[in-house]
């Protein structure tokens, strides 16, 4: 089950963290990760993903256009800030570094455990923000939250089993 919690609050700023066990090994997770193009699948909250240099491998200072319902511009710029193989990887925006994805995995014997946090600013002081969090934020947080399911589903999905469904 995902849980979702409130991150620590910082000024301006809304965040979103939850995790979630895996019945996977890290290794497996960290590639559905890192498959960019595959992200729409389980971010519910985004239309489309994709490295701007799609031949090279995802690494820092990798760059990538997302066109979400994230507040804000519907399409926006991140750049791979920090990257550790097989346990975190970190984006923050572009234009703006109070945008941020991380992602973080942490093994367990043969399984493994999702951390996500999701940070992006909230304009127009203290009535901004509270008017972000009635609206916008609660149907976000809805979904990072399915998202979260949704990764761990894809994670421990038996690839083998249906060729029909091998490419995810």
């Amino acid at each position: 089950m995902a849980t979702l919690r409130d991150a620590m609050p910082r000024a301006g700023i809304q965040s979103l963290a939850g995790s979630v066990e895996i019945q996977t090994d890290a290794e497996n997770a960290f590639a559905l990760l890192c498959a960019v193009e595959k992200w729409p699948v389980w971010l519910s909250f985004l239309r489309s993903a994709e490295l701007v240099e799609g031949s090279k491998p995802l690494s820092i200072g990798s760059e990538v256009v997302v066109r979400s319902a994230i507040p804000g511009e519907s399409e926006q710029l991140f750049e791979v800030d920090q990257f550790i193989t097989n346990h975190h990887l970190s984006l923050v925006g572009a234009y703006s570094v109070r945008r941020r994805l991380e992602f973080r995995i942490e093994r367990k014997t043969s399984r493994s455990k999702l951390h996500a946090r999701l940070d992006y600013p909230a304009y127009g002081g203290k009535l901004g923000l509270f008017y972000d969090s009635m609206l916008a934020a609660r149907k976000l947080a809805n979904r990072f939250q399915e998202s979260l399911t949704q990764f761990k589903h894809l994670a421990e999905f038996d690839r083998g089993k249906d060729a029909l469904l091998a490419d995810f």
